[in-house]
């Protein structure tokens, strides 16, 4: 049986929360496993804000890495 997209946009909301401490590769395959998620529930618009992340991640843009993280969770919490 499939779960309800209000039961993903939740896990995934937590998922994005917990990516504020770690390894830069354990948050960029956070970001790439929470992307796919949203994928998965057909959020290709959020998906692309996560791929920006990661890419602002990996340059060390860390202002724009947390403006796209923040703009799915706020996202995603409109959604439920």
């Amino acid at each position: 049986m499939e779960q309800p997209k209000v039961a993903n946009a939740s896990r995934i909301i937590a998922s994005l929360n917990s990516l504020s401490l770690g390894k830069m590769e354990a948050i960029g395959d956070k970001l790439d496993e929470v992307r796919k998620a949203c994928l998965e529930l057909e959020e290709t618009d959020l998906a692309d804000r996560l791929g920006q992340a990661r890419g602002a991640l990996l340059r060390g843009d860390v202002k724009t890495y947390r403006k796209r993280v923040e703009s799915v969770i706020s996202r995603l919490g409109h959604r439920r």
